[in-house]
């Protein structure tokens, strides 16, 4: 048996779980800032860190108490490295080695998207997996197609070349005076619209496996969006109802705004899994919880379809453990000088391993 603390903190959750043996989670404790972010209609990252370094130390203790266990029974710490906002991420950083220096654990630095990927670990499953699979990674922040042809193998094959499936979400969101995070309000709002309504476009369609939400945004805002005003909104700012254009309806922008971008999700992963021959499509992120894109795919894929539920959706430290349990496994180990890497793409374990250490 292999007890991992997981640690978490790339952008707003504040989250620690201890994991067994990679798949049997313990505990999974998360501290949201929903509430502190939701005046600015998006993460504060400033805010973000500051309420991180207030709530680690009391999510850490609760992990543990929770999984019933000390840290004298723990064999590693697992902690996000990155990508994510640089202040969040050094203050789970810092609080891992502070653990791994006073108890002379092993420690592990994480991919945040390997761990979205690890979150399908968590699930429980009759039958192994069987490699090679596809992965869409779909987030706030991110919007990837992995092949993934075992465990820590990975090869990007499509990600976004502006805008996160996630990140337009919220923008289109703020646009409509919706209130944030977008994702779940816009997907409780599209249930009482048309999806046909407005026409937006679906870029890159047919082109390789790379997305960009960018032009669906401004179409978006170009349907709601008085002619008279002539102007572009400034960042942050959204429209309340009355001065939206005339018989717009918002319910209709929403569904058909969710309806672009659930096509190309899928239109995309189907296309990247049947030509690589996968076995399974996986989706993991904050927006593989949308009902909409789980239906559509499951509907377009003549593959098995599967996602972690809602709670292994959003950011969490037990897919960080989960994931730092395959690279202990593997021999793959940090040390003291480990930095944040905000930017890290994600690539293979071996790969990484075989890099000289670098902080």
């Amino acid at each position: 048996m292999t007890l991992i603390f997981g640690i978490e903190t790339s952008c707003d959750e504040t989250a620690a779980a201890v994991v067994e043996d990679g798949e049997r989670m313990l505990s999974n404790v998360v501290a949201s800032q929903i509430d502190l972010h939701a005046q600015y209609g998006g993460v504060f990252p400033e805010v973000a860190s500051r309420a991180h370094i207030e709530a680690i130390s009391h999510v850490a203790r609760q992990a543990l108490d929770d999984a019933g266990v000390t840290l004298d029974a723990l064999d590693a710490i697992a902690v996000t490295r990155g990508p994510g906002l640089a202040g969040s991420l050094l203050v789970g950083v810092n609080f891992a080695k502070g653990l791994a220096l006073g108890r002379d654990l092993p420690l592990v630095g994480v991919n945040h998207l390997e761990g979205h990927v690890y979150s399908l670990w968590l699930t429980g499953r009759e039958a192994p997996v069987r490699f090679p699979v596809v992965c869409l990674i779909v987030s706030g922040g991110h919007s990837e197609i992995v092949l993934i042809e075992g465990h820590g193998q990975y090869t990007l094959l499509g990600s976004t070349i502006d805008d996160a499936a996630g990140e337009a979400f919220d923008k289109v969101a703020r646009l409509l005076g919706l209130s944030y995070p977008g994702g779940p309000v816009i997907e409780r709002v599209a249930r009482e619209g048309d999806p046909q309504a407005y026409s937006f476009p679906r870029a890159l369609h047919g082109e390789g496996y790379d997305f960009s939400f960018s032009g669906l945004k401004t179409a978006v805002l170009r349907a709601v969006q008085p002619p008279q005003e002539g102007r572009r909104l400034p960042k942050n700012e959204g429209m309340t109802p009355d001065q939206l254009a005339p018989g717009v309806n918002v319910a209709d922008v929403a569904a058909s705004f969710q309806a672009a971008v659930v096509d190309v999700l899928v239109e995309k992963t189907v296309g990247a899994a049947g030509e690589h021959g996968a076995t399974e499509i996986w989706m993991a992120g904050g927006v593989s919880a949308n009902t909409a894109l789980r239906g559509a795919m499951s509907a377009a894929s003549p593959l098995p379809v599967r996602y972690p539920p809602l709670k292994l959706c959003v950011d969490n430290a037990a897919m960080i453990a989960s994931a730092g349990y395959f690279r202990f496994r593997a021999g793959y180990r940090d040390d003291l000088a480990m930095d944040v890497r905000p930017m890290w793409p994600l690539v293979s374990v071996a790969e990484v391993m075989a890099r000289p250490v670098a902080p």
